[in-house]
């Protein structure tokens, strides 16, 4: 009788396995899907031509190397979904970071590149011949932008579509300051060389306070650091040294309840000091 009862629940199980299965495929498929997409996109934005799918493989990889390092140390299966969840998020992340620091450096090299245009101007280059020169003399990510919106134009795209390309991959306020200047002297004339002196002045003495802003508010970042790194240092140290107490913080539900709790005020004070110390510009 005992035998039918566990071969009946273990048929109960490979049904519910196998239906879980059914309906969770197609939802994979999806996602992966999505995911894929969403991650050839940002890489060609960064110009890294890098298989979408690898993207995805290394997301499933850092998600298991996640949730097996935090279930073989806290032997909780709710951390380590969590853990997983949140280091399959990491490859995007990454590419994320790409992003804003290929767009940072891009603004950094923009008034150089303004002043190197504004002069050919001066000396009576072409725009186009002028772009040419810029990029040539320029490094990425800048002349592979400007390269870009050249090669568009060559193609047949108009002048507008190209400039408006650019804008939308790099969507800064810079960037939009540049395009209206072409737009505006390609439609209606002007002195565009002139125009684009004063943008590059501009934009380098925005480049300068936002410098100095951030070695006036580096101590501040510097204890965002310290606020978040401590709850977690402190329950490394104290699951090293009493073991047994800290199970019950890893292994019941008022354990989970707590460190619920702890991490909504960590991730809240992080972000109030974030924002305390953010001086848009």
């Amino acid at each position: 009788m005992i035998w039918l009862a566990a071969g009946g629940a273990m048929v109960c199980a490979v049904v519910l396995a196998w239906r879980a299965q059914a309906w969770f495929a197609p939802a994979l498929r999806r996602y992966r899907e999505v995911y894929t997409q969403e991650a050839g996109l940002r890489l060609s934005e960064v110009f890294l031509f890098i298989d979408p799918a690898q993207l995805w493989v290394g997301a499933v990889a850092c998600a298991a190397l996640a949730a097996a390092l935090i279930f073989s140390i806290t032997g909780s299966g709710v951390a380590a979904a969590i853990g997983a969840v949140l280091a399959a998020r990491v490859p995007r992340g990454l590419v994320d970071a790409l992003r804003r620091r290929r767009a940072r450096r891009f603004e950094q090299q923009l008034p150089m590149a303004l002043l190197m245009l504004a002069s050919a101007l001066r000396a009576g280059v072409a725009l186009a011949t002028g772009l040419r020169h810029v990029v040539e003399q320029s490094h990425a990510p800048l002349a592979q932008e400007f390269g870009l919106m050249l090669r568009e134009q060559r193609m047949g795209v108009p002048w507008d579509a190209a400039l408006e390309n650019l804008h939308g991959r790099m969507p800064a306020d810079s960037t939009s300051l540049v395009v209206a200047a072409m737009r505006i002297a390609a439609q209606t004339g002007g002195n565009l060389a002139e125009a684009l002196e004063s943008i590059a002045h501009t934009l380098r003495a925005r480049l300068q306070l936002q410098a100095k802003l951030l070695a006036l508010t580096s101590q501040g970042r510097l204890q965002a650091w310290i606020v978040g790194a401590l709850p977690i240092l402190l329950l490394a140290v104290l699951n090293r040294l009493e073991p047994e107490i800290m199970g019950l913080l890893w292994s019941t539900p008022m354990g989970w309840a707590v460190l619920a709790v702890v991490a909504v005020l960590e991730i809240v004070g992080v972000l109030l000091i974030r924002r305390i110390i953010r001086i848009d510009i």
